[in-house]
């Protein structure tokens, strides 16, 4: 499979070096005929400093806040048809964001996320309140591989930066308004204003709404409503007393009443795998169901740079604080009276993160830029308020209690200019990093208090690491940027939990999860910035790798557990997007491949041995058996080899200044495995998403109409698996919308 790879990686330079020859021949556009549109100029602000995407040595896509609304991209769960290998797990209000094959393994507390999101220069919530949806963007950042410098820890695979449009000092009343309605009663309206102040202050009001019957025809004595209810609104104020000094505050507010996440059975009660998808909105359900996400977060960005040295000082202030509310029925199936499983929680999360930067002008041969940050997460389970039912209301075990993270690290990176176009650049970090809980698990019915199933838990654990980038451009043209670099990073560890009803204890902690990058790019432009391609190869070691296993004694729980050995992981990946006139055209392409090492688990969904799970499977020696699997040579879990997706529009143009533009798209992430046993007959595998979207837009003045069809073929296919349910992902949709800008 590598030698697959790195074909392809020639492949494809070959290719592009055949491009270069016709660009060669062609003299292009001459004085007496015009240029035809261009690519534009792409930035990128990955390295605390805004600079050409085109000659940064980061694996990149970006998107405008229009690429996102021509592209349909509402949420982080669309993100995964328009750039390549990145992949989400929709669990709902957990959504987990994977990019090759790294990301967060399983949605609780303690299992850090190695993709971190930023929301105007702040890290947001690691891991719930994933669906907040992108309105008034400006830019959205999807970075691949790890950014251990600038991002640090939890960012082993990568980083997602959102930033939304700042108010306009001197911008006059400009904004716009949109609104849209679709299938299942799909109704939206969204829309910004600019609001000039005075000559050093102004701010914009932004604003989201959506209505939306579910997807789902639900049987069963369930309860609750599952249709979606969004509202999210955002208020920024930029003061600029003096050119030196800039104040930007922003405040969101988000709630988002997702009615419920419903799932099916993975597994029917004849053991056979469900591998039906006409029935993944249609089955039974038998507990009450919602899902809410409530939260509000304040960002405060504070720049001066100092008239005579040309120094930027930067200071970024956040803090979250967010309620997220979750029950449903966990085994999928509608089931009898007394029998079943289900969950209702309710759990707190406030967070509060500092980042100062100091950042150097970019004249001359040395730039640098130094930091330091601090970060504190806590979740709060309040008494009564998360209870687990073996089945509800007979057997549930209940918990309450903190959980609290905090992190701080300083970082630095040195830029140096060589000759021949050549440039030198070296980061480094030091973070620290510290996990405590004090939980307790408890059965609230009265009628089992004889058996003192009680069980409290108050640990901690903490660490360090060192990480950083040596990275070698190549300026050999205007036109052509290469690059190389060694990157590492690091993932923290955590505490595992009590096990369900004591289950023999509270398993070891977790250690924290290293990972070596060596990477390779090259990123060229062609006919006249016409066409701008990208390519690279990128080859990760991973030691610790964290994996999510079930607990041999207590099946229904899991815990997470380092792989012993390296793990592997590699691939190569492509994009282009060319505009020549009234034609655009894009396309993105990922391969990977990843490896485990030698690692030993029990698959607790069969038959248990003789003497039980615990008593045959050590996880570093074995020995194999039917159960008992050696998972070396296995893949990560939702780590497909192959994304890719391809884009067109063209602008017809009319005759009194009218535009029809129609575009059309099409993705296509492979199979995957949702756990990594890669066992078929408990469903693990999860088949292809090929996904086609298109739309016809009229352009009158400043009105946009909007005709509109995402995922036009009706793809059903499961986008997570958490035993014992499968989540689906969204069904065709279809409507009309309407924009106005002003």
């Amino acid at each position: 499979m590598k030698t697959k790879l790195w074909l392809y990686t020639s492949a494809m330079a070959l290719a592009w070096c055949g491009v270069a020859n016709a660009q060669t021949a062609s003299s292009g556009a001459t004085a007496d005929k015009p240029k035809a549109s261009t690519v534009g100029e792409v930035v990128i602000t990955a390295e605390r400093r805004t600079t050409n995407l085109q000659k940064t040595a980061i694996a990149a896509t970006v998107l405008s806040g229009a690429d996102l609304i021509k592209k349909g991209v509402m949420t982080v769960d669309q993100l995964q048809f328009v750039s390549p290998s990145l992949t989400v797990n929709n669990f709902g209000q957990g959504n987990d964001v994977d990019i090759r094959g790294i990301g967060k393994g399983e949605h609780n507390s303690q299992t850090t996320t190695g993709v971190i999101t930023y929301r105007d220069g702040a890290a947001t919530f690691p891991g719930y309140f994933q669906d907040e949806p992108y309105y008034d963007i400006a830019n959205l950042e999807v970075l691949r591989g790890p950014q251990g410098t600038f991002s640090g820890q939890n960012a082993t695979g990568g980083a997602v930066i959102v930033t939304t449009n700042n108010p306009i000092i001197g911008g006059g009343y400009t904004g716009y308004a949109m609104t849209h309605y679709g299938n299942y009663n799909d109704t939206g309206l969204q829309g910004a204003v600019n609001l000039p102040i005075s000559d050093t202050l102004a701010a914009r009001v932004a604003f989201n709404g959506e209505y939306r019957n579910s997807f789902y025809d639900i049987s069963g004595p369930w309860k609750g409503d599952p249709d979606t209810r969004e509202g999210s609104a955002r208020f920024s104020l930029l003061w600029k007393p003096t050119s030196n000094f800039t104040a930007l505050l922003k405040t969101d507010y988000s709630y988002l009443n997702n009615g419920a996440y419903f799932g099916d059975a993975l597994v029917l009660p004849n053991g056979q795998p469900n591998t039906e998808t006409h029935n993944l909105f249609n089955f039974g359900n038998d507990f009450h169901a919602y899902a809410l996400d409530q939260f509000v977060r304040n960002t405060l960005k504070l720049d001066y740079v100092d008239p005579n040295s040309g120094i930027t000082f930067q200071s970024i202030t956040s803090g979250q604080t967010g309620r997220t509310a979750y029950s449903g029925d966990i085994d999928g199936m509608n089931s009898p009276p007394g029998a079943g499983e289900s969950i209702d929680e309710a759990v707190s999360e406030t967070m509060i993160s500092q980042e100062f930067n100091i950042i150097s002008p970019t004249k001359g041969p040395l730039t640098w830029i130094l930091g330091a940050d601090y970060a504190s997460n806590n979740y709060d389970f309040p008494h009564g308020h998360f209870d687990i039912g073996f089945p509800p209301g007979g057997l549930d075990e209940a918990l309450e209690g903190t959980n609290l993270t905090h992190n701080w690290g300083v970082f630095g990176q040195v830029s140096y200019e060589l000759p021949a176009g050549f440039q030198l650049q070296v980061g480094a970090r030091y973070s620290q990093w510290y996990t405590h809980n004090s939980v307790r698990f408890y059965v609230p019915d009265p009628a089992y208090a004889p058996f003192n199933l009680n069980y409290t838990f108050d640990g901690s654990y903490s660490g360090d690491n060192v990480t950083g980038k040596v990275t070698l451009n190549w300026n050999l043209d205007a036109h052509n940027f290469l690059y190389a670099f060694v990157a590492t990073g690091d993932k923290p560890g955590g505490l595992n939990n009590i096990l369900l009803f004591g289950g023999g204890g509270t398993p070891a902690p977790f250690a924290q999860e290293s990972v070596t990058d060596y990477e390779i790019g090259w990123k060229s432009s062609w006919f006249d910035n016409h066409l701008r391609t990208q390519v690279g190869a990128y080859d990760n070691m991973f030691h610790n790798f964290q994996v999510i296993v079930a607990e041999p004694g207590v099946p229904d729980q899991t815990t997470e557990l380092n792989v012993p050995g390296e793990t592997k992981l590699y691939g190569v990946e492509g994009s282009a997007e060319a505009v020549f006139g009234d034609l655009s055209l894009n396309a993105n392409v990922g391969l990977e491949h990843s490896s485990l090492a030698t690692f030993y688990a029990q698959d607790t969904r069969l038959a248990a041995p003789p003497g039980g799970f615990s008593l045959t499977c050590n996880p570093s020696t074995g020995p194999a058996s039917p159960t008992c699997v050696n998972q070396a040579g296995h893949s990560q879990t939702y780590a497909p080899d192959v994304t890719y997706n391809v884009g067109v529009q063209y602008n017809f143009k009319l005759d009194g200044g009218d535009v029809i533009t129609p575009i059309a798209s099409y993705s296509h992430i492979s199979s995957q495995w949702a756990t990594l046993f890669e066992n078929r007959s408990q469903d693990d595998y999860l088949t292809p998403r090929d996904i086609v979207n298109l739309s016809v837009s009229w352009t009158h003045g400043t009105y946009i109409a909007t005709a509109y069809s995402y995922n036009l073929t009706d793809d059903h296919y499961v986008a997570a698996a958490a035993s014992p349910i499968r989540l689906a992902g969204a069904p065709r949709q279809f409507g009309v919308s309407l924009m106005k800008t002003f």
